[in-house]
């Protein structure tokens, strides 16, 4: 799971349908990341280094894409360093890393419904701390948020969610907002494909210094692991290549490509498909059935987002 901030590129021949077809089917590869990490974390592999290992794979290939189409992008300014490397940590592996913890403990529809309450965040960071001007439907969505997750934690039965888990995707969540305040003043003076390379590079680096590449467990993860019940059994490079090519580098740049064709507020309600495929597949694949309380409330939750996404 992760949202890309890039600026609208207005051009005349737009194809609003064929932009809707290419971001869904980006929304659909990143909901099917859920499940197939799922896979990889229940086999044991620790999620902080599933973490470092998607970021670094990701670096890699946007790296070289970088090289070849944009090589002056390379060049990163001093002034630029810092904001980069908080970026990098906070936004890409403190989110990536704490969804993964999410999704170990919660179903993964129910931990990405948290995890994108970021929007609320950002509106309410922009109202209140930088006081600028917020429509009033930010407090509307705010409510809803707020309903719509208690239903989904089914708050009436003393909680019935993994405390760790919750805090984990709420963290998470509040690390995303970050990703997009400063992703949103990255890309004023860099392109976002770069923007996120250099987001990735960071979050490599820091994942090197705090667990050293030369005690990575590589043991675990020779696995194989059958794709649902009676599905075929898979190895594990299938998982992880899935987690990091069309999990992450391959949905990106469908993103990148949607926004030719589609607003910013367009794509961001495309987006809110997410959770919703992402619970149908983790219920076919993992079993992890929802409540119709739950479904109820997931729906109240995502109308929310919607409005925080049309209050800036």
């Amino acid at each position: 799971m992760t949202v890309f901030e890039t600026p609208q590129v207005e051009q005349v021949d737009r194809r609003p349908l064929l932009g809707y077809a290419t971001y869904l089917v980006a929304a659909t590869l990143f909901a099917l990341n859920g499940t197939v990490s799922k896979y990889v974390l229940l086999e044991g592999v620790p999620w902080y280094r599933l973490s470092q290992l998607r970021v670094s794979a990701a670096f890699v290939i946007l790296l070289l894409v970088v090289a070849v189409t944009n090589r002056r992008a390379l060049r990163l300014r001093r002034n630029e360093i810092g904001r980069i490397a908080a970026y990098g940590i906070l936004g890409v592996a403190v989110t990536q890393s704490l969804y993964f913890v999410a999704i170990l403990r919660l179903p993964v529809g129910v931990s990405l419904l948290f995890e994108f309450t970021a929007p609320i965040m950002v509106a309410l960071w922009f109202r209140f701390v930088l006081r600028e001007p917020v429509r009033d439907r930010v407090f509307a969505a705010l409510v809803l948020a707020l309903v719509g997750l208690a239903m989904v934690a089914q708050a009436w039965q003393g909680m019935s969610l993994d405390a760790v888990g919750l805090a984990a995707a709420l963290a998470a969540a509040a690390a995303l907002a970050f990703y997009y305040v400063e992703g949103e003043k990255l890309v004023v003076d860099r392109d976002p494909v770069s923007v996120t390379m250099w987001g990735f590079g960071a979050a490599t680096l820091f994942w090197a210094i705090v667990c050293p590449w030369w005690s990575f467990p590589f043991d675990q993860l020779s696995f194989a692991q059958a794709f649902g019940e009676g599905g075929p059994v898979l190895p594990s490079w299938v998982y992880l290549s899935y987690m990091v090519v069309l999990g992450t580098v391959v949905p990106f740049a469908l993103v990148l490509q949607s926004l030719r064709h589609l607003r910013a507020t367009q794509a961001s309600v495309v987006g809110m498909t997410e959770p919703v495929i992402a619970s149908v597949i983790a219920w076919v694949f993992l079993g992890e059935i929802l409540t119709p309380v739950q479904i109820v409330g997931g729906v109240v939750v995502l109308a929310g987002i919607v409005l925080a996404e049309t209050s800036r």
